[in-house]
């Protein structure tokens, strides 16, 4: 069970259902490095879903979602790993921590953990960027031995890079502050990534909720993981890969069906490339979660869980993705 407490005067809106969803912690060695990865359900569920999280995250964000989902499909087991460099993972020790690094890393996790290939992979946000490159594989040929999936679902999906959205003014101010961290001694560089405030406007500049005590929870959890990167180096390869890239460069070679759950307010990735990007890939459901933005992991997980849910349940009727 989950046994993470939250401030005794702030309400966790997700707290019941979270611990009562059984999970486990298991550590994997990829790249030669120790992966953490929970995993939510009965181990002994027939259908796996992989769930990557989004920049500056780990599992703890995706777990109102996850445990939504596990209450709707007991059949389902869902892992969830901490992206090397955060959380409880450790930064790969060679490799760049880019889409391709990630992407290279997460075909090793599929092949762990889904080594018949019948998984079905997600991504939130910059997960939904490295889920999309690890389906589509190098663009010179096939992608990574191993990396095989029945399906893909990504949720509030990067379907523009931030440098050419509607908050291109806030995200190039972003890469400004990001640029003058490693310009700055590492101690002051990191200081200023891990710095509350630059935290704190990053949430509220998210938060589209109108519930205080929503609100002020998701303040919390940012404040208590945003800031769990390994070192600088990490975060700033990530977040550059993050602005740099989106997953539509990589829609022309993803066949499996998908599934986009976008928010109707998300401008981080707003609706109207959202319905471009569908338009590009070959098989693709555009589901869109009403009145929030880009936190649908938090503001609307039961949502998205549904959707989720009924997309499965759809390829299990159909049986499509069953060749993949």
């Amino acid at each position: 069970m989950n046994t993470d407490t939250h401030p005794r005067d702030l309400q966790a809106p997700y707290a019941g259902l979270v611990a009562a969803t059984p999970a486990r912690d298991e550590d994997l060695r990829l790249r030669g490095v120790r992966t953490h990865v929970r995993m939510y359900g009965d181990a002994a569920a027939p259908h796996r879903l992989v769930f990557l999280h989004g920049l500056r995250g780990d599992h703890h964000g995706l777990e109102p979602i996850v445990a939504n989902l596990v209450e709707q499909r007991p059949d389902l087991q869902v892992w969830v790993p901490d992206l090397p460099g955060f959380g409880a993972s450790a930064p790969l020790p060679d490799g760049v921590h880019d889409v391709a690094g990630y992407a290279g890393w997460t075909a090793e996790l599929l092949a762990a953990v889904a080594p018949g290939g019948d998984a079905v992979l997600a991504g939130h946000s910059f997960g939904s960027i490295v889920a999309a490159a690890t389906v589509a594989g190098p663009a010179a040929g096939p992608a990574p031995d191993g990396v095989s999936v029945r399906a893909l679902v990504l949720v509030n999906p990067i379907a523009t890079a931030a440098l050419d959205g509607p908050r291109r003014a806030m995200s190039a101010v972003t890469v400004g502050v990001h640029r003058l961290a490693a310009a700055l001694p590492e101690r002051a560089g990191t200081g200023l990534l891990r710095h509350p405030l630059f935290t704190r406007v990053a949430s509220l500049a998210m938060v589209t909720s109108h519930d205080p005590d929503l609100r002020r929870w998701i303040h919390a959890e940012h404040d208590r993981y945003f800031s769990g990167f390994a070192d600088r180096r990490t975060l700033l390869e990530a977040f550059h890969a993050s602005v740099g890239t989106d997953v539509s460069a990589y829609a022309g070679r993803i066949t499996v069906p998908t599934l986009l759950v976008a928010s109707e307010n998300d401008d981080v990735a707003p609706l109207p490339s959202q319905r471009v990007l569908a338009a590009a890939l070959a098989d693709a459901r555009l589901a869109v979660v009403p009145r929030i933005g880009h936190l649908a992991h938090y503001e609307a997980p039961d949502v998205v869980a549904r959707e989720t849910a009924g997309f499965l349940a759809g390829l299990q009727a159909t049986g499509e993705g069953d060749e993949q």
